[in-house]
């Protein structure tokens, strides 16, 4: 075995070690050290000097000894040494009260006398604060905010042998931000809180509160964005800084005040025709109101206002879309609800009214804008006629006749109902169809027309219609005359009565036949002595004529269909007045004058003949009246010859007279104009 080992020095730095000196024995490769505290030891082996005893007790007294090994074995302890360890580190409990500050403390610790504390800044900036107490803590103050410091403590002991120390790094908290802006962003309804970096702060915690509702928003930025802010509402923004050794004091507090609420309980009304009225309830922190009016055909107006309500102008037949916001100087409210009013329709214009019939009219006109349907109304006489249609027209029948009718044509919306503003159209009917009462004549050609007047300011106007032609009258009475009809004709009688209103329908019709013409050429031709044909042209009208001839010494008459007829039992010589009368098929007569008739002188009696010498002869007779003058024909095969006597004789003779021939032999009365008359006797002669 080796030689004893001799112990130079031994002593002990750490509280759980002792660190050992010797000499180096020749032939040892290792050494065993040995450290005794009553019956527990604690055995290390090493290579050589120095070496060290770990795992012992803090502050307690040891027997240090040492053996030299080798492959030989170990060698005999060496003699002791009395070693004690120093004191056991003091275990720090450290933060940072304020910004400025670093309290430290710490668990007593066993046999120590008292305590060392030092503290740096970790950059080794500045001095080294240090403090010896006997206290387990103390504070640091006056240091920087938000700066790393190193914590460096030891405990001694009686004798002032300094024990193991403890080091600790504590960051002072940071110091409030400061110069903290708040920018609020009105369509959001966020705002964005910003300020200036704090030394040592490594994050910040942003505080947004408005009564007990808060809001927070935690960052390591200098900036923050706190969402989902509540319009009309005063918020109080403060910034806290944090570290990992606390949090500064909150900055003092900003006031937000955010934009306004969109207003509510908006009431439109159209006050009157053409005006509207916006109003609604004020809000908080509403400095100021802007209405927005937006038509529906896209012209769009506005409204600004410190007050609650807005007047608009407002047309007929339109859609209004409005919408209110508030203002202050944060910004414009959110948008609200967006109401939409619609005015009433227009009232029809262009109106016209025709008259189709006298109790139908036809309403026309232009159409509007807003409406959806119209509402045609006619009021007046015994009631009211309703017409309903989407079309710009209307017809309303069976209209009473000579009856004043207020017309109003009501446009109608859906949205609105109906605009009752419209005004009424005054217009009169047509006049009643006029009753003929009776038609009477007046004359040959002239009918007077009678019937029954309904309207006083009405013009009557009476037709007769027939195959002659039109025939008119015109009257503003009850009655009226139609002259110059033809005759032998039939009408149709009917009236109408016209008013600045119309023309009424036309009155029933009523037959009228007039008397039926007179011939206008009548011929009487004396067929025999006491036999006349009478012949006359066709009366218009006429179906049967009775013609007579009429004188002191008698009448002659003839009822006939033909237009001829033969009158016998005529007296020759003598004057006859001619009448006619034309009689239609229903009884109608015209009696017609003709100028007077006077038959042919009477042939003369007693006609003798005598032969004369030189083939001569003479005519004989007994004359009817001695005032009449007569002629003697001679007619034969070779010759006619004739003889007229002196005024006052009764005979004539003819002379030369060819022989050996038959001749017939008519005395007759001379005519002025009248041609000879054949039907008197005739004489033969041989």
């Amino acid at each position: 075995a080796p030689d004893i080992p001799v112990i130079d020095q031994a002593y002990s730095k750490l509280s759980n070690s002792i660190t050992v000196e010797w000499r180096a024995v020749p032939g040892a490769t290792n050494y065993m050290l040995t450290a005794q505290d009553g019956d527990s030891f604690i055995e290390t082996i090493v290579k050589n000097s120095p070496g060290t005893v770990t795992g012992l007790k803090p502050a307690t007294s040891y027997r240090i000894t040492i053996r030299s090994i080798n492959s030989g074995g170990k060698s005999q302890p060496s003699p002791f040494r009395k070693v004690k360890t120093v004191l056991a580190a003091p275990i720090l409990s450290v933060h940072s009260p304020s910004c400025d500050s670093i309290a430290v403390s710490w668990k007593a610790v066993h046999m120590a006398a008292g305590f060392s504390v030092s503290l740096m800044r970790s950059d080794g900036l500045g001095r080294m604060l240090k403090e010896n107490t006997t206290n387990t803590s103390l504070i640091f103050t006056n240091l920087d905010p938000g700066t790393l410091y190193t914590i460096k403590a030891y405990a001694w002991n009686a004798n002032g042998m300094p024990g193991d120390d403890f080091t600790y790094n504590q960051r002072t908290s940071p110091n409030a931000p400061v110069d903290v802006k708040v920018a609020f962003n009105s369509g959001a309804l966020r705002a964005v809180v910003s300020w200036m970096p704090t030394e040592g702060a490594l994050s910040y915690s942003v505080t947004v509160s408005s009564g007990l509702l808060k809001r927070r928003c935690n960052t390591s930025s200098a900036s923050c964005i706190v969402p989902s802010l509540q319009c009309g509402s005063e918020y109080y923004v403060s910034v806290t800084a944090y570290n990992d050794a606390g949090s500064s004091k909150p900055t003092d507090a900003v006031s937000l005040k955010t934009i306004p609420c969109a207003p509510v309980n908006i009431s439109i009304e159209e006050d009157e025709p053409g005006h509207l009225l916006v109003s609604w309830s004020s809000v908080s922190f509403g400095h100021y109101y802007v209405v927005f009016v937006k038509s529906d055909d896209g012209l769009e107006v506005h409204c600004n206002t410190s007050y609650t309500q807005c007047h608009f102008q407002s047309d007929c037949g339109f859609t209004y879309f409005i919408s209110v916001f508030a203002y202050n100087k944060a910004g414009q409210s959110p948008l609200g609800d967006i109401f939409n009013y619609t005015t009433a329709p227009c009232c029809p214009s262009d109106f016209r009214a025709v008259f189709m019939s006298s109790d139908t009219v036809r309403v026309t006109w232009a159409p509007v804008r807003g409406a959806d349907l119209y509402e045609t109304r006619a009021a007046g006489g015994s009631g009211v006629v309703l017409c309903k249609d989407m079309a710009t027209a209307c017809t309303l029948s069976a209209l009473q006749c000579n009856t004043p009718y207020n017309i109003t044509v009501y446009s109608v919306s859906e949205a609105r109902g109906s605009n009752t503003s419209c005004a009424p159209q005054y217009v009169a009917t047509a006049p009643c169809s006029p009753e003929i009462k009776y038609i009477s004549k007046e004359g040959l050609s002239a009918v007077s027309v009678q019937w029954q007047s309904n309207n006083g300011e009405a013009t009557y106007v009476v037709t007769a219609r027939g195959e002659a032609g039109l025939w008119h009258c015109t009257s503003i009475g009850n009655s009226c005359t139609l002259m110059d009809l033809p005759c032998g004709s039939a009408f149709s009688v009917s009236a109408i009565a016209k008013s600045a209103a119309g023309q009424s329908l036309p009155s029933y019709s009523v037959p009228l036949e007039t008397a039926p013409c007179c011939p206008n050429d009548l011929i009487l031709t004396q067929v025999t002595q006491s036999v006349t044909n009478i012949s006359w042209s066709v009366g218009m009208g006429a179906q049967t004529y009775v013609t007579t001839l009429e004188s002191p010494k008698g009448q002659a008459k003839c009822h006939t269909l033909q237009n001829y007829c033969l009158l016998g039992c005529i007296t020759c010589g003598t004057n006859y007045t001619v009448s006619l009368r034309a009689i239609s098929e229903t009884g109608l007569t015209s009696s017609c004058t003709y100028q007077g008739y006077s038959s042919s002188a009477c042939c003369p009696s007693g006609v003798k003949l005598y032969r004369l010498s030189n083939n001569g002869i003479r005519v004989f007779w007994r004359a009817s009246d001695e005032t009449i003058n007569y002629n003697a024909d001679l007619r034969g095969s070779k010759g006619n010859f004739s003889c007229t006597p002196s005024s006052g004789l009764s005979h004539c003779d003819i002379t030369e007279i060819p022989c050996g021939d038959v001749y017939t032999v008519v005395v007759a009365p001379m005519t002025d104009k009248r041609p000879k008359l054949t039907f008197c006797p005739k004489k033969i002669y041989s």
